[in-house]
């Protein structure tokens, strides 16, 4: 998984770990329904095993997103935001379109993500809802509750 970097005026995409901003992913992920009560280093584990893009408005990280793969045939996109303060410029689809079109993540067989409230942008990039859902299973374990 070789350095990836897009610019767009004063924002860039990077794939670059030593970039990301962790007190900002941390700080972004306690707030977002689907990672409420992940602890921080289960952040940076997570972070430290999986491909990510972050997203930066010069400096300052301003979005993120994560993908578990294993660069051949299957990839899980999670953990994608970007801070509210920059929603409504189209970073949300430029960030998607970083993932979609990495080189590491071409020809893959299955994509895979989980949403409440994001299948506007996703459908924008060919994801659909599972096309045979009663093949997959799952093991949920909810984290505890404080």
């Amino acid at each position: 998984m070789a350095g990836y970097e897009l610019h767009r005026g004063e924002f860039t995409i990077s794939t670059e770990k030593a970039r990301l901003q962790l007190d900002v992913i941390a700080a972004f992920l306690s707030r977002a329904y689907w990672a409420q009560g992940r602890a921080r280093p289960a952040i940076e584990r997570s972070i430290e095993h999986s491909l990510c893009f972050g997203l930066y408005g010069g400096e300052r990280q301003i979005g993120f997103a994560r993908v578990v793969t294993d660069c051949t045939t299957f990839a899980y996109l999670c953990d994608v935001f970007i801070d509210e303060s920059y929603r409504g410029q189209g970073l949300g689809k430029w960030l998607m379109s970083a993932v979609m079109d990495h080189p590491d993540l071409q020809g893959l067989r299955r994509w895979i993500l989980a949403t409440r409230d994001a299948h506007g942008l996703y459908k924008q990039f060919g994801w659909t809802e599972l096309k045979d859902p009663g093949r997959w299973m799952e093991v949920y374990n909810p984290p505890p509750v404080p």
